[in-house]
């Protein structure tokens, strides 16, 4: 037991002999009070070891005072209540009447001490986070500390003040709060004054200045980037005025405590981030040997950041870049959750030590994110795109097989769906492989024996990955413009890396569920599809400048292989709801594993002699919709 909890057992034992002892001294004052003595110090070590018992019980001893709440009142209330009827019974059921020929208490001092001890149990703990409260708020004030602005409607802003007063957000002083809800107005938050609307940006930092605050920062918090809230107009307000903007994260975004964090356009989507049930996720890889190929990536590194987050035992990172290798091994370092990790330099195309390698770890669930994915390179070097993401991914899927795995999780994309573009065609292929394989594993499996799973994920386009838009557009801001768009009208579906990874494993938790589900392809429900060129502009808002006037927007026109809308599924590929938030799922359409062996010898054969037109027509015959003609 430590010295903390041993201080708040003596405390509250010696709150409860208080509080029985003023009791009688109000109700029979000094000279009752001695009449009763010798009975009352006969009767109290007995009710004290008692009292400590019901404290234990209601849990009294497991909270902190500094954030001492209600729900530590309720206990309290109810300990006192307990305490309370016990002298009650004692009094007028099983002692005074029969012994004493008189009631000892009386209703009316059981009143005053239930009354009593509440206050003292209660009381101090309020006193102490009081104590807590103003000395946090007295270094918060201190040189050091930054007067800010809270941007989100009360509960929000009510987060992040309780993180800054426990001190697990520093060097900041709220002096005001800004909230886009009418009901919010003229309110105090934990004593911060609700100070006007997000409009009212400019005249409060003004007003403040006046009466000698001057606002440093600005924080938004979750409420703050609703559509309906303007975040756009607010953030380009905030950084003409010259104001640090950062966002304090949802308590979806993962993590022990609050912390402050840059202003992202991954924050500016226009819709709610899915829902991700993380409990599911956890209870699925805790124990489990994991397998992620492209592991150095954007998506690859988030996979095994995710994989080890949420408790796997094992983890084997392939890597076919050894700067990206050695950085998420790095990174991995750095977490507090650590599985047994193992880095191994490898490529895909290389099927020999694919299989090598998967069968010395022994993978429960293989995810497969290496591949080639940049179009107007793949429409170039067409080869490559083939020997990366269709045999590349043969490769995993028959090693991952061989080595008994329970799942593979292929990382696909909505160009795969009527493609034209190499780069759709080779995922749609791969796609089609996995399917057939799936259903030919199941079809030859054992009775009473579960199948390996091969299931694909489709993703849109993934903010802020590397070669995504993201980067190359805040690389063109920071360089003064102009922001290159290739057509006004061109649109895509758009997810964080975030979600695109808890999908990936959201749907190995489905594939490998109860009983066989008999979908394969996984697609994350991304809302509406936004303009490119709309991205553009809030870019360059968020840099706090003004499209058109600051940076310009060039139209470069739409380049080989690309379309301006995507599909997320095939006619004729049934969508099936699942049952997981967010999430949508369709039956595969899939040829036999013969028929696609058969397309895979013609392809190789067509690489061996470099002919790029045997190559589409294999495509074309095997791939649905694939309009892609050779140059």
């Amino acid at each position: 037991m430590s010295p903390r909890k041993v201080l708040i057992i003596a405390h509250d034992l010696c709150a409860t002999a208080a509080a029985v002892v003023a009791s009688f001294y109000i109700r029979f004052e000094a000279i009752g009070l001695m009449e009763r003595r010798e009975a009352l110090f006969t009767f109290l070590p007995g009710f004290i070891v008692y009292a400590g018992i019901v404290y234990f019980l209601f849990h009294l001893y497991e909270s902190k005072w500094r954030f001492a709440s209600l729900p530590d009142l309720m206990n309290i209330f109810r300990a006192a209540t307990v305490l309370a009827v016990s002298l009650l019974v004692l009094d007028y059921v099983l002692v005074a009447p029969n012994v004493l020929g008189q009631f000892f208490f009386g209703k009316i001092t059981i009143v005053l001490y239930w009354i009593l001890q509440m206050v003292f149990l209660g009381g101090s703990r309020i006193a102490y986070r009081y104590f807590r409260y103003t000395r946090t708020r007295h270094h918060a004030r201190l040189a050091e500390a930054i007067p800010t602005l809270i941007l989100g409607r009360a509960a929000d802003a009510e987060v992040l003040l309780r993180a800054i007063e426990s001190g697990a957000v520093k060097k900041i002083w709220p002096v005001g709060i800004l909230s886009p809800s009418k009901a919010d107005q003229g309110q105090a938050i934990r004593g911060i004054h609700v100070l006007g609307g997000f409009d009212s940006l400019d005249r409060v930092v003004n007003d403040l200045e006046q009466h000698g605050s001057k606002i440093a920062r600005v924080i938004f918090t979750p409420s703050a980037f609703e559509p309906e809230a303007k975040p756009e107009a607010t953030l380009m307000q905030a950084r003409r005025l010259g104001l640090t903007v950062s966002r304090l994260p949802s308590l979806g975004d993962g993590g022990e405590v609050p912390r402050l964090a840059p202003v992202n356009v991954e924050d500016l989507l226009l819709r709610p981030s899915v829902k991700i049930d993380y409990a599911r996720l956890e209870t699925f890889l805790k124990g489990r040997s994991i397998a992620v190929t492209g592991g150095g990536g954007s998506i690859g590194s988030e996979i095994c950041d995710r994989v080890s987050a949420f408790g796997a035992a094992r983890l084997l990172i392939i890597e076919n870049s050894e700067p990206a290798l050695h950085a998420v091994l790095e990174t991995l370092a750095t977490k507090e959750s650590k599985p047994a990790i193992s880095g191994r330099i490898a490529d895909i195309r290389d099927r020999q030590r694919l299989f090598r390698l998967m069968a010395d770890f022994k993978p429960d669930i293989v995810f497969h994110a290496a591949a080639l994915k940049h179009v107007p390179l793949l429409e170039r070097d067409w080869e490559e795109g083939v020997k990366t993401n269709v045999f590349g991914s043969v490769n995993v899927a028959d090693a991952a097989a061989a080595a008994g795995a329970a799942a593979m999780v292929m990382i696909s994309t909505d160009k795969a769906i009527e493609p034209v573009s190499v780069l759709g065609a080779t995922k749609r292929f791969a796609e089609m492989y996995c399917q057939s394989l799936d259903a030919d594993l199941a079809r030859r499996a054992h009775p009473g024996r579960r199948p390996m799973r091969l299931i694909a994920v489709r993703f849109g386009n993934v903010l802020a990955s590397t070669g995504s838009v993201v980067p190359k557009f805040k690389a063109q801001i920071d360089a003064g413009g102009p922001v290159t768009v290739t057509d006004p009208d061109m649109v895509r579906y758009f997810m964080t890396i975030r979600e695109a990874c808890d999908l990936v494993v959201t749907a190995a938790s489905h594939a490998l569920g109860p009983g066989r589900s008999d979908v394969s392809v996984y697609v994350l429900n991304m809302g509406q599809p936004v303009k490119i060129v709309d991205l553009a502009e809030r870019m360059i808002r968020l840099a706090g400048l003004e499209p058109g006037r600051d940076i310009d927007i060039v139209f470069t026109g739409v380049r080989p292989g690309e379309r301006r809308r995507e599909v997320l599924f095939a006619r004729g590929e049934p969508t099936v709801e699942i049952g997981i938030v967010g999430v949508v799922a369709a039956r595969p359409v899939q040829p036999s594993i013969e028929a696609m062996r058969g397309w895979l010898a013609m392809l190789d054969q067509g690489l061996a002699r470099e002919e790029r037109e045997a190559i589409y027509r294999v495509l074309r015959d095997a791939v649905p919709d694939f309009q892609g003609v050779a140059a």
